[in-house]
Parts: structure tokens; sequence; C-alpha cells
């Protein structure tokens, strides 16, 4: 498989602040690569990093081949990048913002059509109105077409979901699987962990570092120890009375439950005890299995 982003030791400061460090990775051609981690991770470093729109301290990387330091030019030509930020214009139409942008790279809406279609369809009846005037869940799909009419090799996509409703999510998920038809590697950031395991493989990003490298299965499966899904009516007071039991190793909210390891030795009958002691009533407990979330938080712990 041809690598189509290899980064070595990659590090980013701003004044004191490490934003990226000692970042290693290798993207393989038609992978989906997602890098998972929350808000201030270090994600949108990275994705400008690798788009040639800034420069690194330290490491080096190669965007299809190229030093996006001195090549980027080269490297523009073959890269769709949609940011976290809406930036297309908001005053042109959704034709005119599509027009626009294949011009710029030298084709045309007509030329290569067939690449959005299943993407730009949602919006077409729509194509005369404002960009400026869309939903967030169209304007994701214009972002999307007009980083794709000109048939990049690599499309990066910074957080392209947030903000967007649960259904545009899953659509959008399924547009980017259709794309793997013409060869296209993506490499997409996310907060969301349900759509790491949309990913080929995921990098686990925190605090400018990568915690693990692998494919959403197997970094699942790492996780080290007996997890139980505890839920209670009060489901406050459960959480408070969960971290202060000295047999706790760690304990997050989960939804509508609280998800919760526990120290080596401990028994549940020793949780179930002190939980009723605690006055915490209409106590369940069951062991369920980890997901990616609880995985990234072992790790996190870790650090």
């Amino acid at each position: 498989m041809e690598t189509v982003v290899e980064a070595a030791g990659i590090g980013k400061k701003f004044g004191n602040l490490s934003a990226l460090k000692d970042i290693s990775f290798q993207i393989g051609t038609g992978e989906v690569f997602g890098f998972i981690g929350p808000d201030g991770a270090g994600k949108t470093t990275l994705f400008r990093i690798i788009t040639s729109l800034m420069i690194p301290d330290e490491g080096k990387i190669k965007v299809l081949g190229h030093d996006p330091v001195t090549e980027f030019e080269e490297i523009r030509k073959h890269i769709g990048y949609m940011p976290g930020r809406f930036s297309l214009y908001q005053d042109l139409s959704v034709e005119e913002n599509l027009r626009f942008y294949a011009t710029v790279f030298g084709t045309t809406l007509e030329e290569n059509y067939h690449l959005i279609r299943d993407i730009y369809s949602h919006i077409e009846p729509f194509k005369k109105r404002m960009a400026g005037k869309l939903s967030g869940g169209m304007k994701q799909k214009l972002a999307l077409s007009c980083a794709l009419i000109h048939q990049p090799r690599l499309l990066v996509l910074d957080e392209p979901t947030t903000g967007v409703d649960a259904v545009s999510r899953s659509e959008f998920w399924d547009m980017l699987k259709n794309l793997r038809q013409y060869n296209i590697t993506i490499v997409v950031s996310t907060p969301y962990m349900d759509e790491a395991m949309r990913c080929d493989r995921v990098a686990l990003i925190q605090d400018g570092q990568l915690l693990q490298i692998g494919s959403p299965g197997t970094i699942r499966d790492g996780f080290s120890r007996k997890l139980y899904s505890v839920t209670a009516p009060e489901k406050y007071k459960l959480l408070l009375a969960l971290k202060s039991f000295a047999g706790t190793e760690s304990v997050f909210p989960f939804g509508d439950s609280v998800h919760l390891t526990l120290k080596e030795g401990v028994t549940v009958q020793a949780i179930s005890d002190y939980l009723e002691k605690s006055g915490v009533v209409g106590v369940t407990m069951r062991e369920t299995n980890a997901g990616i979330e609880d995985r990234f938080l072992e790790l996190m712990n870790r650090k």
C-alpha cells in the first residue's frame, strides 16, 4: 500500500504551549483514518500542517510524497480540505460557490459532477440559495462538495460533523464510505467516539500526544479491566458515591449510566453494600463491553 501521509516526530509550539509533541504515523492509500480526541487535543494544528498551512517546529512530514514546507504548491493541487469552521462565501449561492472552487482547480462542475452527485443531490434543489442561509447539514454537504470537485487524492476533514444533527451525521459518513470507489484517502478528525468505529484506523490524541493507533476493534479490545454499567434513579448521587468509594479505580458518566472499574480484589458485593449504606437506592449493576471511549479514558488516566 502506497503511503499518502508520513509523519515522524512532529512537534509544534505556540509560545510556551506545546500543541503537538512527537507525533508519528503513516496513512495508506484509500484509508479512512480518524484522529479522535476532545477540543484542544491538537487535531486542527496537525491538519493545518498536513495541508501545508502551517510549518512544524520539529520533525518531518511527507504528504503525497512531497514536503509541505518546500513543495506546498504541488500538494495543494491534490488535496481537498474542509476546515472545522464553515469557510465558503456566504454571500454567493450554492451553485456559485461550487463553480468558483471548480474554476480555481481548473475544472468544471459538469466534468466532475459524478464525484459529488450523491452529496450534491441533497442540496441541488436549493442551488440558488445563498450559502449563508443554509442549515448546518446543508452547509456541511456544500463544503464537502467544494472540497471534492477537483477529485483530490487526499481529503482532509476537520471535525466535519460538529454541531450537526444525528441524521445528518449518519448521512455524511455514508457519503464518505461511497467515496472509496474513487480511491480517495480520507483523514478526518472528530470528538465523537461512535464515529471512530466507521474508520479503518484511528489515532487517539490528547494534549498534543498520540495515545494509541490501530483499528477501532483493536483499540477497543485493549481495555484491560472488567467494566461495569451502573444505573440508579438519582444518577448524580450515584456518581458521587462511586467516586468516594475507596475501591473505585475509575468512574465516568456514560449516557444514562455510569461506567465503573474496580481496584484489584474489590468485589461487586462490596460496592453494592457501600451504595446501600450511602442511601443510593434502585441500583442496577452489570458487566458490559468496553467501547472506544472507555479505552480512551483508560489511556488518559495512565498519562
